[in-house]
Parts: structure tokens; sequence; C-alpha cells
């Protein structure tokens, strides 16, 4: 009556939902994205506990399992740390600047973070570990 069209379906992001869920559907299924998403998260959180050199400054019963934060205690080598880790061009390891308002160090492994990608990761904090204690 008002002489309007019909609205054209937002085409790309239905066509990249389509992607996705046929990722997960390769990967097998939402609960063995999630086992994998916790193994992550528990190489990552273990070898923290292990540390004694980082530390993490969320309650363990509080702890997320897509953006770890984690900190060195008593030594200004956050930044040290991020410039560091950037440079490792083998490890490829990025924005790990933890969030303005915390400081420290955030790992962000969401879905598709691969597990190879949180070994690296462990991998240069043990060596930047070895280096700086």
């Amino acid at each position: 009556e008002s002489g309007s069209l019909y609205n054209t379906p937002p085409t790309y992001g239905i066509y990249m939902a389509k992607l996705v869920f046929e990722w997960i559907k390769e990967l097998g299924g939402i609960k063995a994205i999630q086992k994998r998403n916790e193994e992550k998260a528990d190489l990552l959180y273990n070898y923290i506990a292990h540390s004694d050199f980082y530390a993490s400054p969320v309650a363990e019963d509080s702890r997320s399992i897509m953006n770890i934060p984690f900190i060195i205690p008593g030594q200004d080598l956050d930044a040290q740390f991020v410039k560091e880790a950037k440079e490792a061009k083998e490890a490829g390891l990025e924005t790990l600047k933890g969030h303005r308002s915390v400081g420290g160090m955030r790992a962000s492994i969401y879905n598709a973070m691969p597990v190879e990608g949180v070994e690296a990761l462990v991998d240069f904090m043990k060596k930047f570990e070895e280096e700086h204690k």
C-alpha cells in the first residue's frame, strides 16, 4: 500500500554463518569444540599455575576459557613481553596486551585459535621466563 519494497536479506552474513556452521560440523560439532576449547584453556592455565614467574589475577571459579589474563607479579615486564612476543615471528603471537584497566597480558583463544597457537604461546612464555627470571 505504501509502495515500499521487500528488504534484501543480509546475504553476506548468512553466507559467513553457513561457512562457520560447516566448519563446526567438520570439527565434530559443538561438544567437540567445547572439549577443544577446554583443553586449550587447561594447557595455558596449567602452565601459569605451575610457574613461579606468571600468575592469574582471576579466581579459579571465575575464569574464562576464551580470554585468559595473566601477569608477571612484582616485575615491570609487561610491555617487553608484548613486544618480544610480537617480534617472535616464528610464534606469530599478536594482541597479547592486557585490558587497559587491568594491565598484564591477555590471551584470547576463541574457537578459531588452534591448539598449536596456545602451545606456541606457552613455549614463548617459557623462553621469556628463562630469560627474565
